[in-house]
């Protein structure tokens, strides 16, 4: 029995990080290489596509980490993962050098799988992968560590985040329950939320003084950043020393909801690729590019996930 339509958006940084920080640097490629990111990336997709059984995956790529649209609006953001300023192009990220080195061969193994690649210039994945949840005509499962990604859950289009955040082996499911629960906010809150909170990692100071806590009482009493920041003006609907604290912060909150909400309209089409098993020609590809970089059995195991059903 055929099953039913699923997209599957991967946060692929994300991903091949977390392969290259949890998998041991020991087995390496007939030339030296590490190939530690890259085998554990595809250990990840074979392990998510067994799990979920999503009928099309999309590999989401930050095309630019760092937007210096978004920079210039809070020049903090990102900074301190910043190791070299390019006037020209994007800054350069922080990664360790063997990582860097498999990012090719990271790209070459899902392109072997049939896995789509999708990056927009001047944005990120998280970007790529709000336009994609937002036009998808089919459920969406992201898979992410980012909680940023949390604004995008809709329980009624079953929007979900497989967030990663514990590890592959505890993975979790996050719906609209899920951030009420959590937060006390509704998914629809989370990016104002998110803006008034603060998030140390991505360089967003927040509002000074208000935490998790404040920050949903608010929205819970306001519905939104727009609310809360007119009850404030007005002196109503909060403590004296809260509402100052919101005055105070005026010209960060006017700019920090344009950093924090991801795109959901980029000029991009969601592909119509969908998981299949690999004709011949393919799968002698696939195993051709797993014995020259010593991929493995991470390779036949995608490849075995992918060709299920």
């Amino acid at each position: 029995m055929t099953r039913a339509d699923r997209l599957m958006l991967l946060d692929t940084a994300s991903l091949y990080f977390r392969a290259f920080y949890g998998v041991p640097d020991k087995v390496k490629a007939p030339d030296g290489s590490s190939v530690n990111a890259a085998r554990g990336l595809l250990d990840i997709v074979a392990k998510l596509v067994t799990l979920y059984r999503p009928t099309h995956v999309v590999a989401c790529w930050d095309d630019d980490w760092r937007p210096q649209w978004r920079v210039d609006l809070i020049p903090s953001y990102k900074s301190h993962r910043v190791v070299e300023v390019v006037p020209s192009g994007p800054d350069v990220e922080e990664v360790p050098d063997p990582l860097e080195a498999q990012i090719p061969l990271i790209r070459q193994s899902l392109a072997a799988l049939r896995i789509p690649i999708i990056g927009v210039a001047e944005h990120e994945a998280d970007d790529v992968i709000g336009t994609l949840a937002t036009r998808a005509t089919m459920p969406v499962d992201i898979v992410t560590g980012d909680r940023d990604l949390f604004q995008l859950v809709d329980d009624v289009r079953d929007v979900r985040v497989i967030y990663t955040a514990k590890g592959m082996s505890n993975l979790e499911t996050v719906t609209e329950a899920t951030v009420v629960g959590k937060y006390g906010v509704l998914p629809s809150q989370y990016a104002d939320f998110a803006t008034m909170r603060g998030d140390a990692s991505d360089g967003l100071p927040g509002v000074a003084g208000v935490g998790d806590k404040t920050a949903a009482t608010l929205l819970q009493a306001h519905g939104d950043l727009n609310g809360i920041r007119a009850a404030a003006a007005a002196g109503e609907g909060m403590s004296a020393g809260v509402g100052a604290k919101i005055l105070a912060a005026s010209t960060y909150l006017d700019v920090a909801p344009t950093v924090v909400a991801v795109a959901r309209d980029l000029d991009i089409t969601p592909p119509g690729i969908a998981l299949r098993a690999l004709d011949p020609a393919e799968a002698d590809a696939a195993t051709a590019l797993a014995e020259q970089w010593n991929l493995g059995s991470s390779m036949t195991r995608a490849v075995a996930a992918i060709s299920a059903d």
